[in-house]
């Protein structure tokens, strides 16, 4: 549609809603900004804060978008906490489960030589184990996520701006990190099974 045939269809004549200015090359776009914010005061007769109009550059609008996304990290960020301490508890309870169930296993092994020491790694392995899985199915589901999420907005855009890659540095380290999460929630559990008496604990 040309701008004579929208001007037919919508009756708008000569008004226009957006004015869009091209900068010479090393031109200061605020100072360019704050030329054209006078110059339409001035023309409209109006005073500094009652504009009713307004003039905005690429780095206003990639200000604003730095807020959204800010806003958005801290969301991310809140919900991940949340899920951190879910996961924590979550690990904490299998693994006082686990010693209950184990109480005798615990107590052969005690009975056979097994120290304290040797105890306390091997239900805080196990708990840093339940970490490991639980980081490599979020690693998963996240890539997954994140490569559905671009591949539907570059169908609906019809465009490839969206573009997913992968830092494995992250990703290792998400992992390290969720081994390290899973092995401190089980401390309490592994000490309580490690301080277990080989006699009650084979009584039990």
């Amino acid at each position: 549609m040309t701008e004579s045939d929208l001007n037919d269809a919508l009756d708008i004549k000569d008004e226009y809603d957006i004015i869009v200015v091209q900068l010479e090359k090393n031109s200061d776009p605020e100072k360019v900004a704050e030329a054209i914010t006078e110059k339409l005061r001035k023309d409209r007769g109006l005073k500094e804060g009652e504009e009713d109009f307004n003039v905005q550059t690429p780095i206003a609008a990639l200000a604003s978008i730095n807020t959204i996304l800010n806003v958005i990290n801290v969301i991310v960020i809140g919900i991940a906490l949340i899920s951190l301490l879910v996961g924590a508890i979550g690990i904490a309870n299998t693994m006082y489960t686990s010693v209950l169930e184990r109480t005798k296993e615990i107590g052969v092994m005690k009975a056979i030589g097994a120290r304290n020491s040797d105890i306390l790694l091997i239900f805080l392995f196990e708990s840093g184990l339940l970490g490991l899985v639980g980081g490599i199915v979020g690693v998963l589901i996240g890539m997954l996520m994140a490569w559905t999420a671009a591949t539907g907005a570059n169908t609906a855009l019809g465009t490839n701006l969206f573009i997913i890659k992968f830092n494995p540095a992250l990703i290792i380290g998400s992992i390290i990190f969720s081994f390290l999460i899973g092995t401190v929630s089980g401390v309490l559990p592994a000490r309580q099974a490690s301080k277990l008496k080989p006699v009650d604990a084979l009584r039990g």
